[in-house]
């Protein structure tokens, strides 16, 4: 088993950044990927980034490339997600995920949440107009 417990999120006005962490603790075979994921009232859980522990090549939504970065400390188990140039259409609750790199021979840090098996209970960010 994983848990997962999001902090960090708040209002910020548009332009403004914010860091969220991620603590994790369990199963570290259940965390070669760990990911960033967000909601929007009425939206689909859309993915926001991913991390293979193993690499140092993210990927990143085309919607924040280039203003959010994830990143991870192995020695505090905790992952981050630094937020800038924050725009009101980042409004969401973010989640935290993790999942193993391989299920079955199914093998990948995949981008759908479906494949994610372990959550964190989000955290509200807000970037008004």
């Amino acid at each position: 088993q994983v848990q997962l417990q999001e902090s960090g999120g708040g209002s910020v006005q548009a332009g403004g950044s914010l860091r969220l962490s991620c603590a994790a603790s369990g199963n570290t075979d259940s965390r070669d990927c760990m990911a960033w994921f967000r909601q929007a009232p009425r939206n689909e859980r859309e993915t926001v980034a991913i991390m293979y522990i193993f690499n140092d090549s993210p990927y990143y939504a085309d919607s924040v490339k280039g203003r959010f970065t994830i990143s991870q400390d192995n020695a505090k188990n905790t992952l981050y997600l630094q937020m800038d140039s924050l725009k009101p259409e980042d409004t969401a609750v973010y989640y935290c995920a993790a999942k193993s790199y391989c299920s079955g021979d199914n093998c990948g840090c995949f981008a759908d949440r479906k494949t994610y098996s372990f959550w964190g209970q989000g955290t509200q960010v807000t970037s008004p107009h």
